[in-house]
Formats: structure tokens, C-alpha cells, sequence
């Protein structure tokens, strides 16, 4: 069978692209997908954040004596500054516009820089400072899990050595923003989709599976690197971004481009679940011994989770979901549909004081951090991520880390 490639083939695309998404809008405009009566999906909260009265807030003590902070306030300021300032980010039904985050955030800064006490930061936070606080999930507190940027051997090029593929967005992977044919469809999820040609139909992209089972996926989605192994493919994706050592010792940096839509399934979960792994015994480092020591298993439980990332090279990083680096433990990700991108946040959680220290005996964590990043399983009030850098420490902190405490967001009293 001749294959169609180069030039002609993406005509092609964008030409069966066109006459799909022509009858999606006919669709609409009779109303199957646009319907003016169609109720939007309300959240299980009235507000992800309440306001916090003077006499209960925490004290403000920072355990790292607030080392780095100054640097990731300045790439918040570096997005408050490129959007429009008249764009407004909710605290628990307040509005604060860019301009205003931008002097909240200064002002705090430059209050840093004066080597305050700790006494003198937290009156300075309660004159200063409106403080809210996460409703949380279930329980009223916030579960706090960590990730990293991990480092694994690869190459530009596929040998027995490196088999499994990062692969780059896929040409035949677009997406449809209904918002942009509806206003019920306002603050909805783009769909990530892909062409049947046959059938003429838009359908949701593959999934990991349907992925992994097409020998020329390679075809739609070129490979950027080439990885030594499939266990670390999958935690790359897990991550979000990470470093690849080439056998000539070259480090290349891949960000994240895209995913594929679908919905992600927490894999440690699903071995609870099956009794594989104990849940007090579930770390990323037991899902990888796991995996290691069962691969004639691993298509079953990989497969669990539909979810499919999608990488680039780049420099720099890594970067969070509003386009700047994210800093080693000053950076956050939390369901940024309910809570302010770029905000000044302050939480409260355990973090081990050593590599390799039972998780029982970490000590309680006090940390301002800024809210710069966002993910796949971090969903609702209740959770947040904690980027803890690279290397020894980070992978064994995110890949440990479950703990339960506070999240409170920052802003300037108007």
C-alpha cells in the first residue's frame, strides 16, 4: 500500500479537517451540542476559598527561611506582566485584576528583602495581607503529593538499546473549543479529537492503549528522543517534563506539549486496589519495582490510564502551566479552574528532613510558594503538588510524598 506523506498528506488533513468540522457546526447550530437550556456542570463547592478572620490565621514562618522565594515571586510577576491587566483572578468571590497582583506581589517582596523576623512577617502579613484558605476535600484539608524533573538515559535515534519512543504532538491531533460556537459552553474543557475519514466523524483521540498498539504511531507523532525504558517513559509523562542523558553525555530538556484528552487513572491506585501493593507500602519507587518485577504484566496496569503526554525539546525549565520556570519547592499545582494562577500561596504539610527518612517521622513544613503550575490528577480544593526540583532528594520527596495540611492564598487588601 502506498502511503501518503510530506505536503500532500497534511492537504489532505486539512482538507478532511474542514468538512468535519462543518457539519460539527450545522450540529450545533440545530442545537444537538448547543442547546441555550443546557445547564453548565456546577462544581460540589460554592467557593474553593474562604476568607480567614484575623484571629485564625496561622503564623507565617518559613522552613527554608524563605530561601529562593524572591526568585519565583519574579516569574509570577514575569505573567502578571504579559497579561491584560484587566484580567481578574477569583479569591473566594473577590476579584483582584493583573495590576493588582502585581503590586501584591511586589510589595511583598520588597518587604522580604528586608530580612524581616518572624514576628514581624506575620504582622506585616496581617496588616498588610486578605488571606484565604482552601476549603479542602472531604476532610477540610489538603492532600499534598510531590513531583520532580528526573533524568533517564536515551538517544536521538531507536536501537535495541532504546526502543520506547517520546513522542512529539501528533499532526492528526486537534482540538475543538465549543465555547467558540456557544456561550453554554463558556469555561468548558477543549476536546482533544482526531478524524475518521472513513466515517466522516470526529472522535476523541486514542487512548494509551490505542496508542501504544499502532506500530506507525510514529507516523503521526514524530519521536523527539528515544528512551532505554518503558517504565521510564511512562513516569516522564507522570512528571510532566525531564532531562534525557544521550550516550555522548548531552543532556536534552523536554517540556510538555500536549495530551491526548482522555482521563487519567492514578496506576498506584489500581494496585491498591488489586492488592499488588499495600497502600502504606505505595511510593513511585514501589510502582517501579513493581512494574520491574512484573512486566508481563505491565500492558495490564499501564493501560489502566488513558492518559497519554505528549513532550518537546527545549531550554530551560521546567516550565508550569502559565509559561515560566517553576522553582525547586517555592512552586505549586493545584486545579488552576478554581484557584489563582501566579497567586502568592502559603502551606502547611510535612516533608522529609533527609533522603531515605520514614515517612512517619518527617517533620511539619511551613513554606510560601507561588501557585505556577497545574496537572492531570490535580483536581478539586483538596489537592495540591509540590515541585520538588531534581535530583537525589526531589525524586525520593515527590515520589513518597502523601500528606495531609493547609493551603492558604495570599493578596494585598485592596
Amino acid at each position: 500500500m502506498t502511503r501518503i506523506k510530506g505536503p500532500v498528506r497534511f492537504y489532505l488533513y486539512r482538507r478532511c479537517l474542514s468538512t468535519v468540522l462543518y457539519w460539527l457546526m450545522i450540529l450545533i447550530l440545530a442545537g444537538i451540542l448547543g442547546c441555550r437550556d443546557q445547564k453548565k456542570i456546577e462544581q460540589p463547592w460554592n467557593e474553593p476559598l474562604k476568607k480567614v478572620a484575623k484571629e485564625d490565621l496561622p503564623e507565617f514562618t518559613d522552613t527554608l527561611s524563605l530561601q529562593d522565594i524572591g526568585a519565583s515571586i519574579d516569574q509570577s510577576l514575569v505573567y502578571f506582566r504579559r497579561v491584560p491587566q484587566t484580567r481578574t483572578y477569583d479569591y473566594g468571590g473577590d476579584l483582584y485584576n493583573a495590576s493588582h497582583m502585581i503590586v501584591s506581589l511586589e510589595t511583598f517582596k520588597a518587604f522580604l528583602e528586608t530580612g524581616p523576623t518572624v514576628k514581624e512577617l506575620s504582622r506585616f502579613i496581617r496588616e498588610k495581607y486578605t488571606v484565604y484558605q482552601s476549603v479542602g476535600g472531604p476532610s477540610s484539608d489538603v492532600l499534598f503529593t510531590g513531583y520532580f524533573e528526573p533524568t533517564y538515559p536515551g538517544s536521538r535515534t531507536q536501537s535495541p538499546d532504546y526502543p520506547w519512543p517520546v513522542y512529539s504532538m501528533p499532526e492528526d491531533l486537534f482540538q475543538i473549543d465549543l465555547s467558540q460556537f456557544s456561550d453554554a459552553y463558556k469555561g468548558h474543557k477543549r476536546l482533544m479529537a482526531r478524524l475518521d475519514a472513513s466515517s466522516r466523524r470526529v472522535l476523541p483521540y486514542y487512548t494509551r492503549e490505542e496508542i501504544n498498539r499502532q506500530s506507525d504511531f510514529a507516523q503521526k507523532a514524530r519521536p523527539v528522543v528515544w528512551l532505554a525504558s518503558r517504565i521510564d517513559r511512562f513516569f516522564l509523562e507522570i512528571q510532566g517534563s525531564g532531562r534525557v542523558m544521550l550516550p555522548d553525555k548531552e543532556i536534552v530538556r523536554l517540556h510538555y506539549a500536549g495530551a491526548n484528552g482522555r482521563k487519567y487513572s492514578a496506576v498506584g491506585k489500581y494496585l491498591i486496589e488489586n492488592n499488588e501493593v499495600t497502600k502504606e507500602q505505595m511510593s513511585m519507587q514501589a510502582i517501579r519495582r513493581w512494574l520491574s518485577i512484573h512486566p508481563e504484566r505491565m500492558d495490564e496496569v499501564l493501560f489502566t490510564n488513558d492518559s497519554f503526554v505528549f513532550f518537546n525539546e527545549g531550554q530551560g525549565g521546567p516550565f508550569g502551566c502559565i509559561g515560566v520556570a517553576v522553582t525547586p519547592v517555592r512552586s505549586i499545582a493545584t486545579d488552576t479552574a478554581l484557584f489563582p494562577k501566579g497567586g502568592l500561596a502559603f502551606i502547611q504539610a510535612a516533608l522529609p528532613a533527609a533522603m531515605g527518612q520514614p515517612k512517619e517521622q518527617w517533620p511539619s513544613a511551613s513554606l510560601f510558594v507561588l501557585n505556577q503550575d497545574t496537572g492531570g490528577a490535580i483536581k478539586g480544593p483538596g489537592r495540591v503538588d509540590l515541585f520538588c526540583g531534581a535530583g537525589d532528594w526531589a525524586d525520593f520527596t515527590a515520589g513518597h510524598m502523601v500528606a495531609r495540611g493547609q493551603l492558604y492564598f495570599l493578596v494585598l487588601s485592596p
